[in-house]
């Protein structure tokens, strides 16, 4: 529930020095962004152990990342509620990982009111232009724009959604001014953080595309190269656009100073001598126009539990939902439950699933009207499509889709298959309760790790490449496409924030980063849980497969053990990747009672925190 809006006094720590515990370990240099040694103000460490479990009262976050998960936690000691506390962790999230989410960019809320009993949530996803139409990243012959060509431009640049989204968040369901909620952000650009090994890996592997764009090495390449583990990384000039935020509103965004640098760099992005990039559509007009909206959730049932997820333009809701429902169709027609099969056959099941899901996903869902989302979610299509499913051979990829039309029988008619689409790998994800029973699932992202590797000048953030989430071309020549660009239009997302109620009170909640392997991932984590007997964290930590109806990825993990081989023997095509999402989840033990889980290895590890632990 919404608490009364009474003034938050933050820890000691989130106003000024963070919070009390955060120091910088010895072997820390203080070495300022432009990789000149300065002292400057004490940072702040991301020294802090990275606990992937914790259980205990108060209230809990989860997230990738120590200092913002943190952060989380001392806006809920202070007062505030999940909503509060989500904001306060998102925007830190902008600042250490700057790769994956910040200003630039857009994600999907997912609110649990304890009050209400409700869940509501905000589409606080990235528009295109209203310049923008099918035509968009078609070459002048009439061939698709290369993809790394499109995402390091202005042209893959959509209208920022996330603090538009953070200003709604706090104004309808939090209990604090953003203002406060965005001081801990600033104040950790100001003072700067240690760099990590994923924090440095992730600026390395994006130096030579990062170095096209003179504001962009300026930040992100102190000295013309990643900053070293260890250093200290300092960014004054995002300090000075959270401080923008804080002081002058979300409107110097979408109607003032801020908005107008916005569109300047991604209509006419500054680069290296010589090198040209296709210009950005964006217009003053179009931040204007800007809204994060407010919608009613997905929802579909799985053995008994109520499933909440975003609606368009995320897929995310809808894809987990028949993926569920499908695991259950089975279940039907077999005659044996998923809790009862060996673990070979539980991924034969899963994989089977997920590429049925994936190819009405494809077909269907996009930002456009009409898109038949109940009968999509509905149990009767997902048994029409299980009676493709045969428990000794895999299907073929790609799957075709089916036709959810209302009318069902044991096994419906299929449609033809449709060439794959392209999909972001990055993103952020965080979760969070409050010891009024509240909770937040919130994934947000600027899509590709660096985004359009595009930074404001003087403003310290990365661009967003959204808008390369549109499908260029359509997917198959005799197929509608939802997923084309158009004015206006929201590009489709694969971001799963996810809600689990219990005869209406709150059990999990939970999401993933991962591009397209979202949807997996968080179907995976739900479903070792749930049905595998494995602890929150233990699922979390459990080896991957996804498969989005085309070539199955799998960790190395999975590779090398005897189930790959059992997939195999069934017709499975698996390609190996060194990781697959990054989950983060949060169950309710009892009133007041909480188990936050965080990624063991994945990205360096997440930070999992109570506020008071048992």
């Amino acid at each position: 529930m919404r608490r009364p809006r009474v003034p938050l006094v933050l820890a000691a720590g989130v106003a000024g020095s963070l919070a009390v515990g955060l120091t910088v370990p010895a072997s820390a240099t203080a070495t300022a962004r432009a990789g000149t040694a300065a002292p400057g103000p004490k940072p702040v460490s991301n020294s802090l152990p990275k606990v992937p479990v914790m259980r205990g009262g108060g209230g809990a976050v989860s997230s990738v990342d120590a200092v913002a998960s943190q952060v989380g936690i001392d806006v809920l000691k202070a007062g505030g509620n999940a909503a509060d506390a989500a904001v306060a962790t998102a925007a830190a999230l902008g600042v250490t990982e700057p790769y994956s989410t910040g200003i630039g960019g857009g994600g999907f809320f997912v609110f649990y009111d304890a009050k209400t009993g409700q869940v509501k949530t905000i589409d606080g996803r990235e528009t295109a232009p209203r310049t923008f139409t099918q035509n968009a990243f078609l070459e002048p012959d009439g061939t698709p724009m290369a993809f790394d060509k499109a995402v390091n431009s202005g042209l893959s640049v959509g209208v920022p959604g996330s603090p538009a989204t953070w200003d709604l968040a706090a104004r309808t369901f939090g209990t604090q001014p953003l203002g406060a909620l965005l001081k801990p952000a600033e104040t950790i650009a100001r003072r700067g953080f240690v760099v990590d090994q994923t924090f440095h890996d992730q600026t390395a592997a994006n130096a030579k595309r990062f170095s096209n764009f003179p504001a962009t090495a300026k930040v992100f390449l102190p000295g013309g190269s990643a900053p070293a583990v260890g250093s200290v990384f300092r960014n004054p000039d995002m300090a000075a656009a959270y401080r923008e935020l804080r002081t002058h509103g979300v409107a110097s965004l979408y109607a003032g100073r801020l908005g107008q640098a916005v569109v300047a760099e991604a209509e006419n992005p500054h680069t290296k001598p010589g090198l040209r990039v296709p210009h950005g559509q964006i217009t003053t007009a179009d931040l204007r126009a800007y809204r994060a909206l407010p919608k009613a959730p997905v929802h579909s049932q799985y053995r008994g539990l109520d499933v909440y997820g975003m609606p368009v333009p995320s897929s995310g809701g809808i894809a987990v939902a028949e993926i569920l429902n499908l695991l259950e169709a089975i279940d039907q027609r077999t005659g044996t439950p998923l809790s009862a099969v060996s673990n070979a056959d539980y991924l034969h099941r899963f994989s089977e699933a997920s590429a049925l899901a994936f190819a009405d996903r494809n077909r269907y869902v996009g930002d456009v009207p009409g898109v038949p989302t109940s009968e999509l979610v509905s149990q009767g299509f997902a048994d029409e499509r299980a009676c493709l499913f045969s428990p000794d051979a895999a299907l073929k990829r790609p799957v075709p889709f089916g036709s959810p039309d209302g009318s069902y029988s044991s096994c419906g008619p299929t449609a033809t298959t449709s060439r794959l689409p392209n999909d972001g790998q990055s993103t952020s994800h965080l979760v969070v309760t409050d010891k009024w029973g509240n909770a937040v699932s919130y994934t947000l992202t600027i899509e590709q790790t660096g985004g359009s590797a595009i930074t404001v000048p003087g403003w310290g953030f990365l661009l967003n490449n959204e808008l390369t989430d549109f499908d260029f071309v359509p997917l198959s020549a005799d197929v509608p496409d939802p997923n084309l660009p158009g004015p206006g239009k929201r590009p489709r997302s694969s971001m799963s924030p996810t809600v689990i109620l219990d005869h209406g009170q709150l059990r999990l909640v939970a999401g993933s980063p991962g591009g397209a392997t979202i949807i997996t991932t968080v179907a995976q984590v739900l479903t070792e849980y749930l049905d595998r007997g494995m602890s929150l964290v233990d699922a979390i930590a459990a080896a991957r497969l996804s498969s989005r109806n085309g070539v199955e990825q799998a960790e190395p993990a999975l590779l090398s053990s005897p189930d790959a081989a059992a997939l195999t023997a069934k017709g499975h095509v698996l390609m190996s990747t060194p990781e697959i999402g990054a989950a983060t989840a949060i169950r309710v033990v009892g009133p007041n009672d909480f188990e936050a889980a965080a990624e063991t290895v994945r990205r360096g590890g997440g930070s999992a925190m109570v506020v008071n632990p048992r």
